[in-house]
């Protein structure tokens, strides 16, 4: 069972604020996730090839090919600051000019 210290340490890490009242709920929520993390660990992984997708994916790319657009006065007529036929951003480094 994870303790309330453990809850706290965990919180403090991740810099949430957790009233004293929310310790047990998250407590037994860690303790189930913790787990279900043990039960995993214990299952024989032996021979299986690591896979970044749980089934085979093959041609997820469409092809690529022109087509037509929105235009740029339609795409830019949102933008709160437009500027020679591009929006207008403020810097966000200071050169100090």
């Amino acid at each position: 069972m994870v303790s309330h210290d453990d809850v706290r340490y965990v919180a403090k890490l991740a810099r949430l604020k957790i009233d004293e009242d929310e310790l047990d709920r998250y407590a037994a929520q860690l303790s189930s996730i913790l787990g279900h993390i043990d039960q995993i660990s214990g299952l024989d992984i032996a021979g299986v090839e690591p896979t970044s997708h749980v089934i085979q994916l093959s041609n997820v790319l469409r092809d690529d090919e022109v087509r037509d657009s929105v235009s740029r006065e339609l795409a830019l007529q949102n933008g709160p600051e437009v500027e020679a036929g591009a929006f207008r951003v403020p810097p966000i480094l200071d050169t100090g000019e």
